[in-house]
């Protein structure tokens, strides 16, 4: 099963003309491309599924869906560094 996960955006920056960010997933950041969400700002939450922002989604609701998967046990994967993310080698 393919789940959307929210995130706060903490940061925003352009990486090769493409609007990118820095995503909180309750305390575990990542890298995600913003480009398809226009205007989002930081403190916002948005939907991401596989490193790309879907939606924004209010904070309440982006609660709800954290204490499910965290209910669930679903955060595990997001803890896995991924290849490309700074710090990986």
């Amino acid at each position: 099963m393919c789940l959307g996960i929210p995130g706060k955006v903490i940061e925003t920056y352009r990486e090769n003309d493409v609007l990118m960010g820095k995503v909180d997933f309750s305390g575990i950041s990542k890298r995600v491309c913003l480009e398809h969400v226009h205007g989002v700002q930081p403190g916002e939450y948005v939907l991401v599924h596989v490193g790309f922002a879907l939606s924004r989604l209010d904070e309440a609701e982006a609660g709800r869906v954290f204490a499910l998967l965290e209910e669930m046990n679903q955060f595990d994967e997001l803890k896995i560094p991924l290849a490309d993310e700074p710090g990986v080698g």
